[in-house]
């Protein structure tokens, strides 16, 4: 099938007919999807293939990227914006995919000046106006409770008003000190159990910075909604509200989507 999408994709405006088949082969490796109620997941289909339509995907270090694989990436990037809708990930075009982590190499400069290089190995990467990087991972190696397409267009959505602080831009309907309000109590909390080295439903890589504890939230907001809400309600509130969804309470709709 390597190819099939594309095309399809180019033969017209009409959206590519995706067999049912191949759907559920995809969805049976995403069940944090099932959450959605039938028709919101075939709405997510159509968004994903709509995105497909405006992305170009390259494979590096010689990976080929599948149908599957495209399928798999653009219904988790959609998935945050099911209700927000694609305008927010406009600007932009190019996703790379990995074959498993990679490295980017990097610089910093200390307070007296001086320059240091090093290689920074990462699951993924979002670019402020640029293209987005994730790591494709092959059914049991990919890492336990992290979701790399989320996290990094979770990051999109932050770079939205510029830069990554954890601050996205808000539907009129919420409130920006509530959010931060929510957050900011949140991120110090969290950072003081990491210090500790207490267990916490979020993975330690949010006590970062305020941009990184966003993400990582949006995750666990799709991947773990119950742990999440049990342990930052008021985090949860705000990314139901932003996201205009609610996982923790829409039930499983796996039954109706077989």
């Amino acid at each position: 099938m390597l190819g099939w999408l594309r095309r399809l994709f180019g033969r017209g405006p009409q959206r590519p007919d995706v067999p049912e088949a191949q759907w559920r082969h995809v969805e049976r490796y995403l069940p944090f999807l099932d959450f959605l109620p039938a028709a919101e997941r075939r709405r997510l289909r159509g968004m994903a293939l709509d995105f497909l339509r405006d992305k170009q995907f390259h494979g590096a270090h010689g990976l080929q990227v599948t149908d599957e694989m495209m399928l798999a990436i653009a219904l988790q990037a959609c998935l945050p914006v099911l209700n927000i809708g694609l305008a927010a990930y406009r600007g932009w075009v190019g996703i790379i995919v990995y074959p498993g982590d990679f490295v980017i190499p990097r610089s910093i400069q200390d307070e007296d000046g001086v320059v240091h290089e090093y290689d920074d190995e990462v699951l993924g990467e979002a670019w402020e106006g640029g293209p987005v990087l994730v790591s494709w991972f092959d059914g049991d190696d990919a890492p336990e409770g992290v979701n790399v397409v989320i996290h990094e267009f979770a990051h999109k959505l932050d770079m939205e008003n510029g830069g990554v602080d954890g601050f996205p831009p808000l539907p009129a309907t919420m409130s920006r000190k509530a959010w931060a309000r929510a957050f900011n109590e949140a991120y110090e909390r969290f950072c003081a159990q990491v210090d500790k080295g207490e267990d916490t439903v979020l993975d330690p890589y949010g006590a970062e910075e305020p941009g990184e504890f966003f993400a990582v939230a949006a995750e666990t907001f799709f991947l773990d909604p119950h742990g999440l809400r049990a342990e930052f309600p008021a985090v949860y509130d705000q990314l139901a509200a932003y996201f205009r969804l609610d996982p923790a309470n829409a039930g499983r709709a796996a039954a109706s989507n077989r």
